[in-house]
């Protein structure tokens, strides 16, 4: 079993750390303290590829595994992790368009997607329906060959920024098997944006409650048949689970690196606070934890890349334990720089308010808990685990 990277893994994960230092880094306490949504500088993340990185090859995507796209998320995330996270949604979105659009869905809207021209949003949670996605009550009503859709959807990142909507829909009976997938131009009349949400972190990206009234889109516009949505969701989820471990990683690595640095620096009763061993300690812990949850990652998109029976359950593991993990390195590398890791002029508090929300969105870490919990408890499942 070798853990090291291939020679093409090395080649990515260096060629997004090059754009995430030039690109992204420099500006992105900018964007935080501005609210600015960088589009110009995704789209040339996008000439790169990073817009559609696993989105099959034959659709205009580079057709990357999961594995490697969590190495290059964990990059760039070291760089901007809001930024990140968007273009991290906006795969997921532009792999369900790729996978499950019909031929004229795919004609219009795969090109600019893949390439960064055209960004998207997914729409899955509602003002009351989050954890408990299977009660959703957005409905699209069938008239002709028409869907007529109404509803709200809650926390749509990018939302009234970008240019399609990937949205979970009610086309049937109550419950997960009578919700659709359905596209959504994000312009088309009777889309209405709500204000941007004040928010703690991620500010580098517009979220906005989305409400539907009687919009109207073609039936082409179907992702897969009627009752499929929910299946595809929950298969979005598990990549997004480790797009967004990933990003959790590479904002924690990037701040044990700076109180790394700081360590070496900063000089207290004498002598630099990197002779302390309280601090040795502390710092040993962080990287300990950062190794084991960067390798869960690493097995999780392993096991979805080979369509393992227990990938949702790794996906889940993964998600809540390299989560956690990052707030807790982030929570102590802030520490580490006592005051000064409180104010803007240090990096620390922005990666510290970025990663807290990893821990509530594709899924709450409760909910993880609950996904492991279930599986182990299924008989014969425990030793599988």
């Amino acid at each position: 079993m070798n853990f090291n990277l291939s020679e093409e893994q090395q080649m990515f994960a260096d060629m997004a750390k090059q754009f995430a230092m030039a690109e992204l880094a420099p500006h992105a306490a900018t964007w935080d303290a501005e609210h600015i949504f960088p589009k110009q500088v995704i789209q040339q993340a996008g000439e790169l590829g990073f817009c559609g990185l696993y989105t099959p090859e034959h659709k205009g995507g580079m057709g990357l595994s999961r594995l490697d796209s969590a190495i290059i998320f964990e990059q760039l995330s070291m760089g901007c992790t809001a930024t990140t996270a968007m273009i991290t949604i906006h795969n997921m979105a532009t792999w369900m368009i790729a996978t499950w659009g019909t031929d004229s869905v795919c004609e219009r809207w795969c090109e600019g997607l893949v390439s960064g021209k055209l960004l998207a949003s997914y729409c899955l949670t509602e003002p009351g329906a989050g954890s408990d996605a299977a009660s959703l009550t957005t409905s699209a009503r069938r008239d002709g060959d028409e869907y007529v859709i109404n509803g709200s959807k809650m926390f749509i990142s990018g939302a009234g920024e970008t240019d399609v909507l990937v949205a979970m829909v009610r086309t049937g009976c109550e419950g997960a098997k009578g919700i659709s997938a359905v596209v959504i131009p994000a312009d088309s009349p009777g889309v209405i944006y709500g204000k941007a949400e004040e928010k703690l972190g991620w500010n580098a990206q517009p979220t906005r409650l989305i409400t539907f009234e009687d919009v109207r889109i073609p039936v082409a516009n179907l992702l897969g048949e009627e009752g499929e949505g929910f299946a595809i969701a929950m298969k979005g989820l598990d990549g997004g689970r480790i797009n967004i471990a990933s990003c959790s990683i590479g904002t924690a690595q990037q701040a044990l690196t700076t109180a790394t640095a700081y360590m070496k620096e900063r000089k207290q009763f004498g002598k630099t606070i990197a002779s302390f061993q309280g601090l040795q300690f502390k710092l040993a812990d962080m990287a300990t934890q950062l190794v084991a949850a960067r390798q869960m990652v690493r097995l999780a998109a392993f096991k979805l890349d080979n369509n393992d029976p227990e990938k949702t359950a790794y996906c889940a593991m993964a998600k809540q334990f390299a989560t956690d993990v990052g707030f807790a390195v982030c929570d102590a590398a802030l520490q580490i720089h006592g005051g000064y890791g409180y104010i803007k002029e240090y990096p620390l508090e922005r990666h510290f308010r970025d990663v807290r929300v990893h821990q509530i969105l594709e899924g709450t870490n409760e909910i993880m808990r609950l996904i492991v919990s279930r599986r182990i408890l299924t008989e014969g499942a425990g030793e599988i685990l």
